[in-house]
């Protein structure tokens, strides 16, 4: 893609974002963008946001599980940007209209203690950089049509990972925890949805272990020579298939010992 095509498809996007009027599918618009070439929409995008006062507080790493990796038709994750107007806690409410069609998923956040970057690093480098490990969800939404109306085509990769990787907010849990206290690959959640279970999983969905994200998205961000700053979110990456969130709906994530997460859509 060439620089302009790169800034109109991020003005599409955050036009849709104000708005809350969805575009169409950047895939469509421009096919013969490459996954390279979402990421500059993205960074493009995000670059947006910071002119009109946002301010960065982390990042996201999602199609962490093999079952949205096949569904997708990839073998890696992906990336976004985590900004301050995105951070919700526990008990919220989020108000009508706020997003378009939200949806939910169960996670570990990873708040980062110190500074850490670099390719290549360990397990033990990374829970030795975290301060601190909680329960949360993260709030999805589509800026893109989730279908072209014509042709009946899905969004693909490209249109995610241009969309800011669907991320919308963050809603930290209730507890806090040292990263070497629980097994994460063990750390899972009850995720009900106006009293009805909808969706139950483990750490262990997220590439056999959540610190492996870390891991991933370090090995990326080096890439640009950009590393996790001391006070970032990281979010690892879901265990659960998304969970629509219409208007009204009550959400209950039960992480047992690690902590729970409650959230209401107005």
């Amino acid at each position: 893609m060439t620089p302009d095509q790169v800034t109109a498809a991020a003005a599409m996007l955050f036009h849709a974002d104000k708005s809350g009027v969805q575009c169409g599918l950047i895939s469509s618009a421009f096919p013969d963008a490459e996954l390279e070439d979402a990421y500059r929409i993205q960074d493009a995008l995000i670059d947006l946001h910071y002119t009109a006062g946002r301010s960065r507080i982390g990042w996201k790493i999602g199609l962490t599980s093999r079952a949205m990796q096949q569904a997708l038709g990839i073998t890696t994750p992906d990336s976004g940007v985590l900004l301050d107007s995105m951070l919700f806690q526990s008990g919220d409410t989020v108000a009508k209209g706020r997003f378009i069609q939200p949806r939910i998923e169960a996670e570990i956040a990873f708040v980062m203690g110190k500074d850490i970057a670099g390719a290549g690093r360990s397990r033990a480098d990374v829970i030795a950089a975290t301060d601190y490990v909680a329960p949360c969800l993260e709030i999805l939404d589509t800026r893109i049509l989730r279908a072209d109306p014509a042709t009946g085509k899905a969004r693909i990769i490209t249109d995610t990972v241009s969309d800011n990787a669907a991320n919308a907010g963050i809603v930290m849990g209730d507890r806090t925890h040292a990263p070497d206290a629980h097994d994460l690959r063990w750390a899972g959640a009850i995720v009900a949805r106006d009293g009805v279970v909808e969706e139950t999983g483990l750490g262990a969905g997220v590439l056999n272990d959540p610190a492996t994200g870390i891991i991933w998205l370090l090995d990326r961000l080096a890439l640009f020579g950009k590393g996790l700053k001391a006070g970032e979110i990281v979010l690892s990456g879901s265990f659960i298939r998304p969970v629509e969130a219409p208007a009204g709906s009550v959400f209950a994530a039960d992480f047992g010992a690690f902590g729970r997460v409650d959230l209401t859509f107005s």
